[in-house]
């Protein structure tokens, strides 16, 4: 299991990567269809992060093992609605 360093540490990966892709867009390196693809895959990811650092910091706060916290399926994390 990841810790929270970690993951804070991969969110700043996928930010940067988003960042090169639309860079890569604006300078016609890559189509915009592959520019929609790939942040798709990244953004997804992104968010899957973002849940599970908050999952760890919820179950720390309220005294349960941050570790017994689960990346969550796509389907979960996009489908969320508050």
């Amino acid at each position: 299991m990841a810790d929270d360093t970690t993951i804070s540490d991969r969110i700043t990966s996928l930010i940067d990567e988003e960042h090169r892709l639309r860079s890569s867009l604006q300078a016609g390196e890559i189509s915009v269809d592959e520019e929609h693809a790939r942040l798709r895959t990244v953004e997804v990811e992104l968010d899957q992060c973002w849940d599970l650092l908050r999952q760890r910091r919820a179950k720390r706060e309220f005294g349960q093992n941050p570790d017994d916290a689960e990346v969550r399926s796509e389907r979960t994390v996009e489908g969320y609605t508050g």
